[in-house]
């Protein structure tokens, strides 16, 4: 049974709002906002917010961009815990150091003892006992924390710009490979032997070694992150909405995210591409800008396809304050209810073989005989007709070259494999 906003929905796929699985758990709709820097994405994420909080879904609009600006966009002053901006609405902007503390306190305070052990005075001890990239994974912790607790209907992250927002969605695999081989082993020759060192150690060195309490911080805080992985990759639940505009640059990081995505099992139900300039300009300024993003909102639609595209003008004024915002999401979604899933098909995955890697992509209705595979750099050409495709690769296969595609149903898979080694 699934229990959100203004309506009850029964059905694995029809997720909107909160709902229970078998175990009891409360599970909410979550979409993250994400797009190269400057492409409007906090501006689409509060847009989004307000009309899911206009059809009764109780809505948090989170900021996790260290470069806050979803209060601007409110115009009203956030905070790290959510504040009500209008009816069924909440806004917080992400404090890294208040969450760091609550998750990671008694580790920041034990490295600073360690560090002052050593001779650094103590504001030099306590900022490098903040690791670097810590921010990152404390916007996850947060995520999680909200998503557990349930209290609202739809999570709406406003994430940082695309590079950053793909390193978060790789710490729960990476994070999970260091503690299983390197950690927990750790762990337990610690405890092991602090009985037995502690009172010759801590004569010598100053600080004390770490007690199985403190020890266990890193490892809790790991399993939140990797219980919020397993989140973030069922699609029924989490969804990424990738913000573009009809640009060379912003469509190829644009590409190059989707691919990403998809490498990490993160599932995209939609494409905005912001900043149209409407036909109603018609100054001769803008004929040059018109006409490339003619030709460049055709490659969006192509490119992307079979993923829907909403197209959103420039708007005519700044977009700050709840009417503006307003405004956008009429333009964004009209009567639609945002909180559902656009787009349920995996476009594309990237999945690991033996002897390199397979790219999957849904092509319905298409024939075998009909596609042609090239390969140039970092770029894949998927020709079909008279239409053409291109996909930015993954790093991981860009380095590779092509062996071959096939066609199983409505699925193509294109071949990676390594180049042969001259002996």
């Amino acid at each position: 049974m699934f229990v959100g906003g203004v309506q009850t929905y029964y059905g694995i796929l029809c997720v909107i709002g909160v709902h229970h699985n078998l175990q009891g758990e409360i599970f909410m709709r979550l979409i993250l906002m994400t797009g190269k820097g400057g492409v409007g994405k906090t501006s689409m994420a509060a847009a989004t917010g307000l009309r899911c909080a206009e059809l009764g879904y109780k809505t948090l609009v989170l900021s996790t961009d260290l470069a806050h600006s979803l209060a601007d966009s409110f115009a009203v002053e956030l905070g790290h815990e959510p504040k009500l901006i209008a009816e069924n609405l909440w806004g917080a902007e992400l404090d890294v150091l208040e969450e760091l503390e609550q998750n990671w306190g008694s580790v920041k305070r034990y490295i600073t003892e360690v560090l002052q052990a050593r001779g650094l005075e103590g504001v030099q001890a306590e900022e490098l006992a903040i690791l670097p990239g810590s921010d990152e994974i404390f916007g996850l912790v947060r995520v999680f924390r909200h998503h557990k607790e349930g209290h609202f209907d739809v999570l709406i992250i406003d994430s940082a710009p695309t590079g950053t927002a793909l390193r978060l969605l790789s710490i729960p695999e990476v994070g999970g490979w260091y503690m299983r081989r390197f950690y927990k082993p750790f762990e337990k020759v610690a405890v092991t032997l602090r009985p037995l060192m502690e009172p010759i150690f801590r004569p010598l060195a100053g600080f004390s070694l770490p007690d199985k309490e403190m020890m266990d911080v890193p490892y809790d805080f790991y399993q939140k992150i990797e219980r919020l992985g397993e989140v973030l990759t069922d699609n029924s639940i989490t969804t990424v909405r990738l913000v573009t505009n009809p640009e060379r640059m912003v469509i190829n990081e644009s590409l190059r995210a989707h691919a990403y995505l998809s490498l990490y099992g993160v599932s995209t139900d939609m494409i905005i591409a912001n900043r149209i300039i409407p036909d109603e300009v018609t100054d001769p300024y803008f004929h040059y800008w018109k006409e490339n993003q003619r030709l460049y909102r055709k490659e969006i639609h192509e490119n992307f396809s079979p993923l829907p595209v909403k197209e959103v003008p420039l708007y005519s004024r700044e977009i700050c304050g709840l009417k503006t915002i307003e405004e956008i999401s009429r333009m964004v979604y009209g009567d639609e209810d945002p909180a559902r899933v656009y787009y349920k098909e995996t476009t594309f995955q990237v999945n690991q073989v033996k002897n390199g890697y397979h790219l999957e992509m849904f092509l319905p209705g298409v024939e075998q005989n009909k596609v042609q595979i090239s390969k140039k750099g970092d770029e894949v050409t998927v020709t079909i007709g008279n239409h053409r495709r291109n996909i930015v690769l993954p790093q991981a296969l860009a380095a590779l070259k092509t062996a071959g595609a096939e066609m199983d149903g409505e699925r193509l898979t294109i071949k990676f494999v390594e180049e042969a080694r001259p002996k």
